[in-house]
């Protein structure tokens, strides 16, 4: 069990301090795990108090005695009711926050009117902003976890060589390559900001149905096997010369790498092919302008460009109509942390220490899917790859 140096946990917080110092915040209240993970290096249940200077306090109602063990913090305090939050920290010596910064993107309205209750001359305000910017930026200690994620990413893709065959249901491969990364070390879920963001652990598709929009924020969708979760892998079969499509997310110790490989039994047509090597093309362009360090909108806007100017306007990143507006986004403990390599995002700029997956895809819709997912990251000497499995085309 690897735990979070303390001196990891203290340069974080810190990072999360000058952020409120930015924004004017006196106080962040953090409840959601990934952001506990985060900042404490657990997830046991509970409220981490950060003052604009001086030391966090966790408060914890569920499990206090690992959450000590976990927990390099040097505040860990049990508590059995939110109401005990004010007492507790100005026992500490803090001072009654007048602005305070809540998760407002994930925090359940009951748990907001709470807060109010027991601040109730407080002006309350979106921390997450604060958050994302301190996480999107990745320490030596994170880069070296998400490359055990890498390494496990590159076990899966290498079973899906060995395993795959016609006939075998999109389920059956998916449950395989998912045994796999739970034995070397996936925690069985990838977590996922967004609202209803509800994620397994990645998508196996294959032939036609590859190209099934879903209501996810995605470029593929798949028909999946039931309405009740109305997106992955299904029960369709692996036919001769379709696409099999493994895009999965790899998580090793809380962290996440993104990877997609494309597999065939046979060799695909001359424009599925054809279109596979264009997203190498796009990804090759991505990484020579990544290196500028531009905006994440112009990473966006000219890899669009690219993809629309080789012929795949109404294909490029979803079927016509369900399109999404983006090429690529952060990871970490999060598939959709900052950066977005997206539409809109003009004033925010690449940086090093930023890591994120990119993933040019191209839906044709009766035919099936093709495309690339890599993570990369970005360091003072230029763009690196965290993902390496190989990029070519997988004819079995």
């Amino acid at each position: 069990m690897r735990l979070t140096p303390k001196n990891e946990l203290e340069y974080r917080f810190r990072m999360l301090q000058r952020e409120m110092a930015a924004t004017g915040l006196d106080a962040c209240l953090l409840v959601q795990n990934a952001d506990l993970f985060y900042f404490t290096g657990t997830v046991q249940s509970g409220i981490l108090y950060v003052p604009a200077a001086g030391d966090p306090v966790y408060l914890v109602r569920r499990d206090y005695l690992r959450a000590r063990m976990e927990c390099g913090l040097a505040q860990v305090i049990p508590f059995s009711s939110p109401k005990d939050l004010p007492p507790l920290v100005a026992g500490l010596g803090h001072p009654l926050p007048s602005r305070i910064g809540l998760e407002l993107d994930v925090l359940p309205v009951l748990l907001y009117q709470k807060f109010q209750a027991l601040y109730p001359n407080a002006v309350f305000a979106d921390a997450t902003p604060c958050v994302r910017r301190v996480r999107m930026v990745k320490s030596h200690e994170e880069i070296h976890i998400m490359q055990d994620a890498a390494m496990q990413a590159d076990k899966v893709y290498r079973r899906a060589k060995e395993y795959i065959r016609e006939g075998m249901a999109e389920v059956e491969l998916a449950a395989e390559l998912e045994r796999v990364s739970r034995v070397e070390g996936h925690q069985g879920y990838i977590r996922m900001r967004a609202f209803n963001g509800e994620v397994g652990m990645g998508q196996v598709l294959c032939g036609p149905d590859s190209a099934a929009p879903a209501f996810t924020n995605t470029p593929l969708g798949g028909m999946g096997l039931t309405p009740a979760f109305g997106h992955g892998a299904g029960y369709n079969r692996i036919a001769r010369n379709e696409p099999v499509v493994v895009d999965l997310g790899s998580c090793f110790d809380g962290y996440l790498v993104d990877q997609t490989r494309i597999f065939s039994v046979g060799p695909l047509s001359d424009r599925l092919r054809k279109a596979y090597g264009d997203m190498l093309k796009i990804q090759e362009r991505m990484m020579v302008l990544a290196e500028e360090r531009p905006s994440w909108g112009e990473i966006y806007r000219e890899c669009l460009s690219l993809a629309v100017s080789l012929g795949y306007g109404d294909h490029f990143m979803g079927t016509a109509g369900s399109q999404v507006s983006f090429i690529g986004h952060g990871v970490g403990i999060e598939i959709d942390e900052y950066p977005f390599i997206a539409k809109g995002f003009d004033h925010e700029r690449l940086e090093p220490g930023m890591a994120f997956a990119f993933e040019p895809k191209v839906v044709f819709p009766g035919e099936g899917a093709v495309g690339i997912e890599n993570t990369f990251y970005l360091t003072e000497s230029g763009l690196k790859r965290l993902t390496f499995s190989s990029d070519e085309l997988v004819v079995l």
